[in-house]
Parts: structure tokens; C-alpha cells; sequence
């Protein structure tokens, strides 16, 4: 019983230690909402923006322990809550050649990320960074992926570099990309297919999507699940590559190796399967995106506090065009996928 009392006495002292931080990243993530609601913007955005606006408070004090932990449990809480938008049955019924194209330009696009980052100055771990949050679903993937790279003394800038970019892009692409597939003459559900395979974000699918009419936004919608669910073999394949090669930052010796299959990755694959095989209430479903949309705006709100603007602005030209690149690439191969070999 004693023993009792002193686990729990640890525990509230745990949560105490938290309390100012998570407080703190949890109003900045209202604020962000509201203003979402309001005036249209991505919510993660505006999170992430008011969120560098109030960079000391992760830099000293007592919200740090609540933002770090916001910005690593939360973080990947809603990253694996992601599962519960996708089956197995939607994936199937896009059919095997658009299935097959649409996986290929994930990886290609990642790789052109990896391979084209040499041009920027930047470690591989960046085109990897940029390359997944374009070819997979935006910020989500970009907080996603980062969360399993290896940890370096810029790590948080080059999420809120990547969030700022890959939103910045999809945003744009929501209001071109509609225009370039009536320019292509390409009917609704090839449309629906280029539009879900290309645009970074699955709010601006949707609003690119049913723009152009309802079957191409059914159908976008479908293809940008389908991205989604590519979460899974990316990140449990990046886990096994560091795994192998991580070492520190300047010793040859290696490190502790990260787990084979994250906590996050594993809830997430079994989130996917129950939403696959057990018909759950629209109730259900509906506070469990709501939630992994909660916790992902609060942990990108926590990734700004522990950004500084001067960082980003170092950065320079480079990686903006290194972003544009990625994107224009993946329009490119589908395109050119839809062209000669869904049909």
C-alpha cells in the first residue's frame, strides 16, 4: 500500500512538472483552431506561426518538460489516431494499376528528396524530411517522419521549415492544380486520381477535389487515404535503416539503436486493421479524428516554441526550391502514370 501512495505521489509530481507546458502549447492550439475557423487557413499553420511568436518559453523555464513532451507523446499519439481514417477495403477499390502508381511515386518522390537535397547543403535526413511530407500527406507526414529520424541540433527547425513549405505548397496547388487538369482533359475520376496523388494535405484534396465535381473528389479523397496509409511501410522503413546506420553526431561509435516498430507505428497499423474489419460508430470515428487533429495542432504548436525565426531565415533559398522541386515532381510522374498506365 505505501508503495501504492509513492507511485501515485510520482505520478501527480510527473504530471505537475508537465502541467505548464501542455497548458501553454494547449492555448496557443485553440488559438490556432479559431483562427482556422475564421479566416480559412491551415489550423497547423497558424499553430505553428503563434507558436515561434512565443519561442522563450522553450527555451527556459517551467513549460519546457510540457512542450518537449507535447512535442514528442502527443505528437505521435496523433500521428497512430491517423490509422482510424483508412481500410483496407478503400485502398482496394482503386484498383491495382492506380494503386501500384500511386505507391511507386510516394517512393520516388522520397528518393528524388534524399538524392536532391545534395544540392542544398543539407544532411540527407532533410530531402528525406521534405520529400515524405510532399509525397505522403503533408505536415502530418512531416511530423510523422521526423519524429523517427535521428535527433540533430537543428531537428526542430527543419520540421517547422517543412510544415511551413509543404503548407504554403498544398495551399497553392488547391487552387492551380483544378485548373491544370481541365487544361490535361482529364475526366472526373482521373482527375480525382491526380488530384488525391499530388496535393500534400487532405483538407486542400478535398476542396481541390470536389471543385472540380463530386466524383472527382470521391475519388481524391480515396487516393489521398491511400497516401496516408503509405505512413506505415515509410516509417517502419526508415526505423529499420536508422536502426543500421545511426551513430552520434561526432563520435564512431553507435549509439542506442531505436526500436524495430515504434509504439506510434504499431497503434497505427492496428488502428487500420480495426477500422477494417470491425464497423465502428460514426461517433467513434469522428472524435478520433478530432482528436489526432487536436494533438498533432498542439505538438506543432510545441515545435514552434522551440523554433526561432532567425533559424528558418538561415536557412536561405535552397530548401524552398528543393520543396518546389519535390512537388512539381510527383505532378510530373502521375501525370505521366496517368497518361500511359492506369488506363
Amino acid at each position: 500500500m505505501p508503495l501504492k501512495i509513492i507511485e501515485s505521489f510520482k505520478f501527480l509530481k510527473f504530471l505537475k512538472t508537465l502541467c505548464p507546458g501542455l497548458i501553454a502549447a494547449g492555448i496557443v492550439a485553440i488559438a490556432a483552431m479559431f483562427l482556422s475557423e475564421h479566416y480559412g487557413a491551415s489550423a497547423m499553420l497558424f499553430a505553428l506561426l503563434l507558436g515561434m511568436s512565443l519561442n522563450f518559453l522553450g527555451d527556459e523555464g517551467k513549460t519546457v518538460p510540457g512542450i518537449q513532451f507535447s512535442a514528442s507523446i502527443i505528437l505521435r499519439t496523433g500521428v497512430a489516431l491517423l490509422g482510424l481514417r483508412i481500410t483496407f477495403g478503400d485502398i482496394a477499390a482503386l484498383g491495382l494499376p492506380t494503386t501500384l502508381c500511386v505507391i511507386g511515386s510516394v517512393i520516388l518522390t522520397i528518393l528524388f528528396g534524399a538524392a536532391a537535397v545534395r544540392l542544398t547543403y543539407a544532411q540527407r535526413h532533410f530531402g528525406v524530411l521534405t520529400g515524405g511530407a510532399v509525397a505522403i500527406c503533408g505536415a502530418s507526414a512531416a511530423l510523422a517522419i521526423a519524429a523517427v529520424l535521428p535527433r540533430h541540433p537543428h531537428h526542430e527547425r527543419d520540421t517547422s521549415f517543412t510544415v511551413i513549405g509543404v503548407t504554403a505548397l498544398s495551399t497553392i496547388a488547391m487552387v492551380v492544380y483544378p485548373i491544370i487538369v481541365s487544361l490535361l482533359g482529364l475526366d472526373a475520376k482521373d482527375a480525382g486520381i491526380f488530384i488525391g496523388a499530388t496535393i500534400h494535405d487532405v483538407a486542400q484534396v478535398v476542396g481541390a477535389g470536389y471543385s472540380v465535381s463530386k466524383e472527382a473528389g470521391d475519388v481524391a479523397t480515396i487516393v489521398k487515404l491511400l497516401r496516408v496509409a503509405m505512413l506505415l511501410p515509410i516509417i517502419l522503413g526508415l526505423t529499420i535503416l536508422m536502426r543500421r546506420t545511426h551513430q552520434g553526431p561526432d563520435v564512431g561509435r553507435e549509439q542506442k539503436r531505436p526500436p524495430l516498430l515504434p509504439w506510434f507505428v504499431a497503434l497505427f497499423a492496428a488502428l487500420v486493421a480495426l477500422n477494417s474489419f470491425v464497423a465502428l460508430p460514426r461517433s467513434v470515428l469522428a472524435l478520433a479524428s478530432e482528436t489526432s487533429r487536436v494533438a498533432l495542432v498542439m505538438a506543432i504548436a510545441a515545435i514552434g516554441m522551440r523554433t526561432a525565426l532567425k533559424d528558418l531565415v538561415a536557412l536561405g533559398w535552397r530548401p524552398v526550391a528543393l520543396m518546389v522541386a519535390e512537388t512539381v515532381f510527383l505532378a510530373v510522374i502521375m501525370t505521366v502514370a496517368i497518361k500511359y498506365f492506369i488506363h
